[in-house]
């Protein structure tokens, strides 16, 4: 969605993104949409927007589920996630796990790349290398760690040789993980590792930024890469499943306002609006609903606010929980975002959940007083200054922002200053610090509660912008990875949520869903329960 990949969303949707993976069983979009004009003859081509424009199309360094829905289309992994919500081989033809779970053997079918070159074993072992190696500073890097020595590497403690994962020959890729790990094959179908071509990469830094230099081995291929303004996919004669392609085109505009997104669609230009790339206008979403074009499903992601624990008074956990306490969630769900999303009082959604109930009260305002009374007592505070509130260019995450900002002056009397920025630079600012509270969101890469929980793990994980570490916290989830009972590993894995939501590095505000709306001759969008989008089966009938 990833950074869920951090979703460029509105108040009603994310990706994951990122982002990603797969769980809660995969499904084909539904059937009822919109009117629109027949299709006419000629190509067939699915017109959507994306709120904002990809940072980035390089699998070692994207974070963001704009990102990532571009390279899910771009690119192929050893797996990939199918219409039944599962993984299955793909540019892996043959995959052979030993008793112990802890290697895996890939024999890769014939396959190309989008210039015609093969691909190989060594393209993987060369990608996951390169996400892993120090100086490649990729975010998700710590997507890796399953495999063995990966971790040391990343940290300087270990060579590149020493990481799991070998190109016996151009066809057979033998991967060792450091513990077993159930969920490895969702993981191969996962963006941080697809392969990449060698060649091209090391021939220029900017070969994932532009359309003529950019090459994947997925079922389309970049034709036209307008920043700012649109990107078109063009389905690839290279890709080795591409029988089972049927869209010739898939072309993304990027218009940032929602109601001019929707108009689009009403009068047309567009196939499809709202998730997973987009979003609906929250004042269109009471009539979309009456109208039933609006179809919403529930998905495993979290939108959540962000900490800088390593900037005063965020430092305080009580102070931070006394942010978090003070959130009236339902009067947001109620009247802002209006999707059935449900107030998030953990951090992993109920999908996953470990915990057995809530770990506070909604809108536990006298609780929240409390809290920051003890908070700047301990940090010798009087007054609180005021305080910035980040979030990226949407009317979704602007009207959240007012509404919780005027509920923090009520109920705390803290004065909150609104801060919008455009997406990559409000990555970039938030993945360096500069923030005291931040919008976020999160969706499962995989379909395990270990994926919301590893965000934290670690103070300067790649996505762990918080800068939060607990050594307990730490203990539990490396236990999680070594328990073989699932029963003992969730309770484990609820012990760590618990410290979590104790010290507060981040405020869950509610669980997502995906609302949209789409043209009744689209067919085929696979749409899984992590929120992801898949066109490689789409059709426009």
């Amino acid at each position: 969605m990833k950074k869920s990949v951090f979703a460029a969303m509105s108040s009603i949707l994310v990706l994951s993104a990122a982002l990603a993976g797969c769980g809660g069983g995969g499904e084909k979009a539904g059937e009822q949409g919109g009117a629109s004009k027949e299709q006419t003859s000629g190509p067939k081509e699915l017109r959507m927007n994306m709120m904002s424009e990809p940072p980035t199309a390089d699998p070692a360094l994207a974070e963001d589920s704009t990102s990532s829905a571009v390279l899910r289309a771009t690119f192929d992994g050893l797996t990939r996630i199918g219409e039944d919500g599962k993984p299955h081989p793909s540019v892996a033809e043959k995959i052979d796990v030993s008793e112990d779970g802890l290697t895996y053997t890939f024999t890769l079918r014939d396959s190309k790349w989008s210039n015609g070159e093969p691909v190989t074993a060594k393209d993987f072992e060369y990608a996951w290398k390169r996400a892993l190696n120090p100086k490649t500073a990729a975010n998700y890097s710590y997507q890796l760690y399953y495999l063995k020595n990966a971790e040391e590497y990343n940290k300087g403690k270990a060579k590149a040789d020493d990481v799991g994962v070998k190109a016996k020959d151009d066809k057979t890729l033998v991967v060792t993980l450091k513990n077993p790990t159930p969920f490895f094959l969702e993981l191969t179908a996962f963006y941080t590792y697809y392969p990449v071509n060698q060649k091209v990469v090391e021939g220029s830094d900017k070969w994932a930024g532009e359309a003529k230099t950019h090459v994947g081995n997925g079922p389309f291929k970049m034709e036209t890469w307008e920043h700012k303004s649109k990107l078109v996919l063009v389905k690839s004669d290279t890709y080795w499943d591409k029988d089972a392609v049927k869209l010739d085109k898939l072309n993304f505009s990027m218009v940032e306002d929602a109601n001019t997104e929707l108009s689009m669609f009403d009068n047309d230009d567009l196939d499809w609006s709202g998730a997973p790339l987009s979003s609906l206008p929250t004042d269109a979403i009471p009539a979309l609903k009456e109208s039933g074009q609006m179809q919403t499903r529930p998905i495993a992601g979290t939108y959540l606010y962000k900490f800088n624990t390593e900037v005063p008074p965020f430092n305080n956990a009580k102070i931070r929980k006394a942010f978090a306490y003070a959130i009236d969630r339902k009067s947001i769900i109620d009247n802002i975002t209006q999707a059935n999303q449900e107030p998030a009082m953990g951090l992993i959604p109920p999908t996953m959940a470990v915990a057995t109930s809530p770990y506070f009260k909604d809108g536990d305002v006298e609780a929240a007083k409390k809290m920051l009374e003890e908070g700047m007592k301990e940090e010798g505070i009087t007054k609180m200054p005021t305080l910035t509130l980040s979030f990226n260019t949407s009317e979704g995450h602007k009207k959240i922002a007012e509404a919780i900002q005027d509920q923090w002056k009520k109920a705390l009397g803290v004065d909150i200053k609104l801060e919008n920025k455009e997406w990559k630079v409000f990555l970039e600012d938030v993945n360096q610090g500069k923030f005291q509270i931040a919008r976020s969101s999160w969706t499962g890469d995989y379909n395990d509660p270990y994926t919301f929980l590893d965000l934290f793990k670690d103070k300067d994980g790649g996505n762990n912008d918080t800068k939060w570490e607990n050594p307990k916290y730490k203990e539990l989830l490396n236990q999680s990875a070594l328990e073989k009972d699932p029963e003992k590993r969730k309770q484990i894995l609820a012990q760590a949520e618990a410290i979590f939501m104790d010290e507060m590095p981040a405020a869950p505000i509610y669980y997502y869903t995906h609302s949209y709306v789409k043209k009744d001759k689209v067919k085929g969008v696979v749409l899984d329960g992590l929120g992801f989008a898949d066109w490689k089966w789409a059709d426009i009938q």
